[in-house]
């Protein structure tokens, strides 16, 4: 008598059910604090899009936008690596305080162009994934911030114009910058943003135009100022354990997908700004441009505390870093 249990379909999910890990399709969540029509939202999309494809679905992402999983970027670096989020794409500058080479994308007027932004990121990308490597992370890719502005309801083009000024930074970069004029820097995390501007605890932003954008900030803001302060890095990383439970195959594919991804991010700067500034005005925004060159020539002497500080705590890595990248500068 054949015993009922050992049917043809059950046998089949058995087999299934035994085959290596490496052999069976893969699925993973990634969180990402931004809103779905931020540029690094579209980034890591293109990356999940391109993996699906070059995988034929064998490795699949479900992104989680605008913080719906309830992370900020700087609790996710913790959550990655500890496995509590398998990936996540996170604004790199509040993990400062986890290791000072997180802040370099973030000081201010240190690149003048994309160009420049992306030979320091190479660069400094051994040091970035070193850190990660120690914290059980892999870095897939990075992908950098348009040029942060100043947000506000009157041009901030001048230092007069920033007395008094309740101004949201990002990070500790901005706090010492802006803390070296006579506004009032009040350092935070995106998530918490709209709030506090909604509630008037804080006046003006520093963030990106397309940042900005995203989160349709013309509702409570009536002016950007262009200051091309800073590009810094958005990461897009993954729980080691996660990673290293890939086939070679798998792993090819990831890469593949980085690479695509990366490209992506990068290659959208130059229109992205334009677009951005575009949108901005036909919501009535009135975005400032051609400021008086002796105003960011003062906000440059006010961020130079910034430079030296982060030189300080990196010690010999700053200088080796800096050194290559002034080298790439001068050819």
């Amino acid at each position: 008598m054949t015993n009922a249990l050992t049917t043809p379909l059950l046998a089949g999910a058995l087999a299934v059910a035994a085959l290596p890990a490496w052999a069976q399709s893969v699925t993973w969540d990634l969180a990402n604090e931004y809103p779905p029509n931020s540029v690094h939202a579209q980034s890591a999309d293109t990356f999940i899009d391109a993996l699906k494809e070059v995988s034929d679905g064998d490795v699949v992402v479900t992104a989680h936008h605008g913080a719906a999983l309830g992370y900020k970027s700087i609790d996710q670096y913790d959550a990655v690596g500890d496995g509590a989020l398998d990936l996540a794409s996170s604004f790199a500058t509040p993990w400062s305080g986890i290791d000072p080479v997180f802040i370099l994308s973030s000081i201010p007027f240190l690149v003048a162009t994309p160009e420049e932004e992306r030979q320091l990121y190479e660069i400094a990308k051994p040091y970035y994934e070193a850190v990660l490597a120690d914290d059980n992370q892999v870095l897939l890719f990075a992908t950098p911030w348009p040029p942060s502005g100043l947000w506000g309801n009157k041009p901030l083009d001048s230092m007069e114009a920033l007395d008094g000024v309740k101004l949201r930074t990002y990070d500790a970069n901005g706090t010492i910058t802006f803390g070296n004029t006579a506004a009032t820097p009040v350092q935070l995390s995106w998530a918490d943003t709209v709030p506090q501007l909604s509630t008037g605890a804080i006046d003006a932003v520093l963030t990106s135009a397309d940042g900005g954008a995203a989160a349709q900030l013309w509702e409570q803001q009536s002016h950007f100022t262009e200051v091309n302060y800073a590009m810094p890095l958005q990461f897009v990383h993954v729980n080691r354990d996660v990673y290293e439970a890939l086939s070679d195959e798998q792993k090819a594919w990831v890469t593949e997908a980085a690479a695509t991804a990366e490209d992506f991010g990068w290659g959208l700067l130059e229109d992205r700004v334009a677009q951005n500034y575009a949108e901005m005005e036909g919501h009535g925004m009135t975005v400032v441009t051609g400021v008086d060159p002796a105003y960011l020539a003062t906000l440059k002497e006010a961020a130079q505390s910034a430079l030296e500080e982060w030189k300080d705590k990196m010690g010999d890595d700053a200088d080796s870093i800096l050194a290559a990248f002034e080298e790439l500068r001068a050819e």
